[in-house]
């Protein structure tokens, strides 16, 4: 069982997929720190001893992760708004911010279709 920055590592599976479950860590920055601390990327999590362990968790130490990270963005987010810059307005209207068309689409980031209706159910002719 390998843990680093507070995540429990998955044992199964290869160290390069499985540092990947550390937020802010993706493929290319796991290859990067195991090539740095010359480990095979085909390792096992719970393969690793005990001085690689330590390596990996004290380079991913130096990274900017976990809840520092999601700190950092929604202050960054927070900045944008206040400035009053075009995506903080966007961020505030809960609207798609790198310009995606917003008009038909978006449903995801602008929720459930709500319609201009009061909702009363009208009776039609049989």
């Amino acid at each position: 069982m390998v843990r680093i920055s507070g995540i429990v590592l998955p044992g199964q599976k290869q160290i390069e997929i499985a540092l990947t479950a550390i937020r802010g860590i993706g493929r290319p920055m796991s290859r990067r720190l195991l090539k740095e601390a010359k480990i095979p990327l085909n390792t096992k999590a719970d393969a690793l001893t005990e001085t690689q362990e330590g390596l990996l968790r004290s380079m991913v130490e130096k990274l900017v992760t976990e809840g520092d990270l999601i700190r950092k963005v929604s202050l960054d987010i927070k900045r944008l708004q206040d400035i009053g810059t075009w995506r903080g307005y966007r961020h505030k209207k809960k609207l798609p911010v790198r310009g995606q068309t917003s008009r038909r689409n978006a449903r995801t980031r602008r929720g459930k279709k709500r319609t201009g209706l009061s909702g009363r159910v009208t009776l039609t002719k049989t």
